[in-house]
């Protein structure tokens, strides 16, 4: 039995884990960061990196403790290289490449969004290869023609703001706390989906895959102050108004990201539908996608909800690189952008 560290450091989370080559999951420890961002209602790269420099040796051995391994069992170590923010990805791929010369084993390059989709077949226990797969979280929106863990090929994504950054933006603006996503969707329960009619960008346009965010946040800013011209001053609001503006604009998000993962499938002719990611945490999407889905055929994979947010689980992916004999020099570098293989 083969064993490998997995690391997660691409934006706010120090997170990692012991894998099996079977699958396993021997130990999974996460540090997150959301107090440290919370004033901000956003990530500050430079505030995520420093707290990743703090946490990743206390961390790593936390996972290593949990696991009953020493660093001496490991067969291989597995880091997220792309994509994220550079600071935070630099502190992971360091302590990677700093245990990989001090032990004398290979090391496995991550893609963090590639993982998000094999959170998936890990919960599942199925192979869902090949598959349509939709990343929807802080930092993407991104859809994928997944024929195997390791060929990705892009099929389209945002062109602006990534869905969950629109939810931690329009909650700032409702006056919800951070992170958006959880506050947004706990208000919307209690509100009228209906009650604003907010642009769906690109939804009813079958020639592309890819989204826009950006409009939808500048409509519900003119819907709070009531005028395109008005100040970014947000007025007082009732828990009706707020309820309603949750709801409706929850609703213009989940709609874009179901449609267009649904049209993928029905382009690539395929019937396997992989979610992942922080926003398929939310429960609007995970029922709506659930009950249009089965309607016309698709069977639907979505991460369980501890595998939704960032993660050193998801780093699995690399068990299938591993045995492919896919190692890297330690010259390997971070890609902050997003890479469309």
């Amino acid at each position: 039995m083969k064993k490998l560290l997995t690391l997660e450091t691409t934006c706010d989370e120090t997170a990692a884990a012991i894998v099996t080559d079977d699958l396993k999951v021997l130990s999974s420890v996460v540090a997150s960061q959301d107090e440290l961002h919370q004033r901000f209602h956003g990530v500050v790269p430079e505030i995520a990196a420093r707290a990743h420099v703090e946490r990743i040796l206390p961390v790593i051995d936390e996972a290593l403790r949990k696991a009953n391994t020493s660093l001496q069992e490991l067969d291989a170590i597995a880091v997220a290289n792309t994509p994220g923010l550079a600071g935070s990805l630099l502190v992971g791929l360091m302590a990677a490449k700093s245990l990989c010369l001090a032990l004398g084993k290979p090391l496995i390059a991550i893609n963090h969004l590639h993982a998000h989709i094999y959170a998936c077949k890990l919960a599942s226990g199925v192979d869902v290869f090949p598959c349509v797969g939709l990343i929807a979280s802080g930092g993407h929106s991104h859809l994928y023609r997944c024929n195997a863990p390791s060929d990705f090929v892009y099929l389209g994504g945002t062109i602006d703001d990534a869905a969950g950054e629109a939810f931690d933006k329009v909650a700032s603006m409702l006056g919800l706390p951070y992170p958006g996503g959880p506050s947004v969707s706990k208000a919307a329960v209690n509100g009228n989906c209906n009650a604003y009619a907010f642009p769906r960008s690109f939804l009813k346009d079958d020639s592309r895959l890819d989204f826009s965010f950006s409009g939808l946040k500048t409509a519900v800013r003119y819907a709070i102050t009531g005028s395109a011209t008005a100040t970014f001053e947000r007025p007082e609001l009732s828990d009706r108004q707020i309820a309603d503006l949750a709801a409706s604009f929850e609703e213009a998000v989940v709609d874009c990201l179901v449609g267009k993962a649904l049209l993928a499938a029905r382009v690539q002719q395929l019937s396997t539908l992989c979610v992942g990611g922080g926003v398929a945490a939310n429960r609007r999407l995970r029922e709506r996608l659930g009950q249009e889905a089965k309607a016309v055929g698709v069977d639907l994979h979505i991460a369980p909800l501890e595998l939704c947010t960032d993660n050193a689980v998801m780093g699995a992916i690399a068990v299938e690189r591993f045995a492919a004999g896919k190692t890297e020099s330690l010259d390997l570098d971070f890609m902050p952008g997003l890479v469309r293989v």
